[in-house]
């Protein structure tokens, strides 16, 4: 219909051919193919019928040749007796080497890419042209689909689980290729990574505890160490705290400064050189700040969706966040129905971007009252549907905080209240106040 109308489609015959002939004469570019191309990515349906009957020969570790892939396509029902093997001996003669199917791959996906930003497009006129919703409300559903086909993301709509095999195949591919022994992002903390695996992709992880416990301490150190060790673009919303104070706390933790050194400006000749080893090791990630105190949920994410090579989100501090754009929109609700639909967006959120959401929240007083004053995940109740939205809970605890007797008073405990990736459980750090940082510590829970 769009070539009737005189408009051009995008894609490659050439490309699309290249890529099955490839595959066809040359079974070992199968792996390079996979990690960059799905079904979906071709224009023609009987090349797409090829290639998904390939991939999945792929799949089951069947061999991969003309003859064999003939017969799959009668298993398929996607052989066409007048067409079919007429067209792969076409696809085998018009490939001579499959030792450029990296640039053919490349070629058509860039083409199925410009189809997908015209689909979008038209879905975005549509909508905007019918008045189904406020032009702010069209124009983050916009933002929404050109995002998500820049992470090479579908929005909305039913999906084949064939095609999502694909992705997932993608994935594994990627992750043996980094030889990283985490399928996310790295805390910096080594028991906590092991029994978290890690902040992993469209995860909203919550960190809760009480006031003067070290939130933010450990929320900024799990930020810089990812960012350090990612390269990735990590953006921290601070909704209590200014630029300023938040890259003070960086420069203490990273250069082993006294924070009230660095607030005074009474710094030893050795202490400004580790500030300025500190500051160029800060400089050279790509921490992105922002200190608004009265950014929405919304707002955040679409600052987020304009960052390049997004790897990790932190907020600080969920109840201190607003609902939506309007400051009257909730004053029928209570405070707890609020902050549930906060933490529900923010879920949202976290597998639109695909990546993971890192959040601070306050814990109610109900562990006061307790003698063992360790958080519980019925602490988070008073804020409705948290622990039903959140991934990954971990509360503080360290009984120097209340006890002035205690043996170890910097030992925190990192309790690992909820897990959708494994076990729950506690792991230790090393509280080092003087420089508002966390360590790992030597000391192993039994579990």
């Amino acid at each position: 219909m769009d070539e009737l109308l005189g408009r051009r489609v995008p894609w490659s015959s050439e490309a699309e051919q290249a890529v099955l002939g490839s595959c066809l004469i040359d079974p070992s570019c199968l792996s390079e193919v996979f990690t960059r191309l799905r079904g979906s990515d071709f224009y023609l349906e009987q090349n797409r019928d090829i290639f998904d009957t390939i991939f999945h020969m792929f799949t089951f570790g069947m061999a991969v040749d003309p003859v064999t892939v003939l017969d799959q396509m009668k298993v398929q029902g996607v052989f066409r007796p007048d067409s079919t093997p007429q067209y792969l001996r076409e696809l085998m003669r018009l490939t001579p080497t499959a030792a450029n199917v990296g640039k053919y791959a490349n070629i058509v996906r860039d083409q199925a890419l410009l189809r997908n930003v015209i689909q979008a497009c038209e879905e975005t006129i549509q909508q905007a042209s019918e008045g189904g919703g406020e032009a702010g409300e069209v124009l983050d559903l916009a933002e929404k689909k050109i995002y998500a086909l820049r992470q090479d993301r579908i929005i909305g709509g039913l999906i084949p689980a064939s095609q999502v095999v694909q992705a997932v195949y993608t994935n594994l591919s990627e992750l043996a290729a980094s030889g990283s022994p985490l399928p996310g992002l790295t805390t910096g903390f080594r028991d906590l990574d092991r029994r978290i695996q890690g902040l992993n992709k469209g995860d909203f992880v919550l960190i809760a505890a009480r006031p003067g416990m070290g939130k933010t301490s450990i929320g900024l150190n799990i930020a810089l160490n990812a960012a350090k060790a990612t390269g990735k673009t990590v953006a921290i919303f601070s909704l209590e705290m200014s630029r300023e104070q938040l890259v003070t706390r960086f420069l203490s933790s990273e250069g082993m400064v006294p924070l009230g050194n660095l607030l005074t400006g009474n710094l030893t000749e050795d202490e400004w050189k580790r500030a300025a080893r500190a500051a160029s090791v800060i400089s050279s990630t790509e921490i992105w700040l922002n200190d608004n105190p009265t950014l929405t949920v919304a707002e955040m994410n679409a600052q987020c969706r304009r960052l390049k090579n997004l790897g990790l989100v932190m907020i600080d501090y969920l109840q201190l966040m607003q609902g939506s754009g309007s400051s009257n929109s909730y004053a029928s609700e209570t405070r707890t129905q609020v902050v549930s639909d906060i933490s529900r967006m923010m879920k949202i959120m976290a597998k639109e971007l695909n990546v993971p959401v890192l959040c601070l929240s306050q814990l109610s007083r109900a562990n006061e009252q307790r003698q063992d004053k360790r958080p519980m995940l019925s602490d988070l109740r008073e804020s409705g549907s948290i622990e039903q939205d959140a991934d990954i809970v971990l509360g503080l605890y360290r009984d120097g905080y209340y006890n002035q007797e205690s043996e170890n008073p910097n030992l925190t405990e990192v309790i690992v209240l909820k897990n959708r990736h494994g076990e729950t459980g506690r792991d230790y750090l090393a509280w080092l106040g003087e420089y508002t940082s966390f360590r790992d510590s030597d000391q192993r829970h039994a579990e």
